[in-house]
């Protein structure tokens, strides 16, 4: 059984954290509540802060998004431990809701949030790193970003 921990686990996948993003509007990017940790809505910010834009089904193909929710999933990271120090004060994922910008012929929404549960589920483990989910689809996302992603967590 793998004895790593989370930021060790990070360390070895070889990837590298984007600057977390300042809110873009009236919210708070994550709030702890006792045991909880709660991640506001997140797109994928790049390491040069810019942002992955585009529709899935029209201007980003399904691989494209796939890794465009990866990227979500690696500034939720960027947040986590902007805020709190460390990926191993996460003790696992409890929920993920994925929100794909999509044509409203796409119907593969679970396939391209499986690029963030898979990231989490590599940094945390398959046991503590996949939770409960939702992988919905919309009509558009701000700044025509193709997925954000929100997330809950339980801590240490």
């Amino acid at each position: 059984m793998d004895k790593l921990n989370a930021d060790e686990r990070f360390e070895k996948l070889g990837l590298s954290l984007p600057p977390a993003p300042e809110p873009k509007g009236v919210y708070k990017p994550c709030l702890i509540d006792g045991k909880y940790l709660y991640l506001s809505g997140h797109g994928p910010v790049q390491d040069d802060k810019t942002l992955i834009i585009g529709r899935i089904g029209r201007d980003i193909a399904a691989e494209e998004g796939k890794l465009a929710a990866r990227q979500v999933g690696l500034t939720m990271l960027s947040t986590i431990k902007e805020n709190l120090g460390s990926l191993n004060k996460v003790k696992r994922v409890i929920k993920v809701l994925g929100m794909v910008n999509c044509t409203s012929e796409f119907e593969r929404h679970p396939y391209i949030i499986n690029g963030c549960s898979e990231l989490f589920a590599e940094v945390w483990g398959e046991d503590n790193g996949v939770g409960v989910r939702s992988a919905v689809g919309f009509g558009s996302l701000p700044d025509n970003i193709p997925v954000e992603i929100e997330a809950l967590f339980e801590l240490e």
